[in-house]
Order: structure tokens, then C-alpha cells, then sequence
């Protein structure tokens, strides 16, 4: 069953039961401490921290040029 909230999933996991079920799948990540691929599509789906900061840098100097 599709969650009312989603439009589209970002995740490539197409096998996990949560894939489409935006609801379901950040009540998984909540309780196992994780975050979903969706918030790091920009980034290739890294979700090491290190990663994001580069991401987040990158994006905050190209608005201040």
C-alpha cells in the first residue's frame, strides 16, 4: 500500500516494504538512528555526515557568488 504522502519514492531499495511509504519509512529510520536516502538524493545517496557538510558548503558559497 502507497502512502497518501508520497509522489514519488527516491529510494533505490525498490525491495524494501517500506519503499512508497514515506510514513513507514522515517518511523524505520527514526528507531534505527538512520536517515532515509530521500534527504541526500543531491549527493549520490552518501549519507556520511562528511559528506553532507561538502554538499551543504558547496551550496551555501555558489549563493554568496
Amino acid at each position: 500500500m502507497k502512502c497518501q504522502n508520497a509522489k514519488e519514492c527516491a529510494c533505490p531499495k525498490t525491495t524494501c516494504e517500506n519503499h512508497g511509504r514515506c510514513c513507514a519509512c522515517v518511523i524505520k529510520h527514526r528507531t534505527t538512528d538512520s536517515l532515509p536516502f530521500c534527504l541526500f538524493e543531491d549527493n549520490g545517496g552518501d549519507k556520511s555526515n562528511r559528506n553532507r557538510y561538502e554538499v551543504l558548503k558547496e551550496r551555501f558559497e555558489r549563493k554568496l557568488k
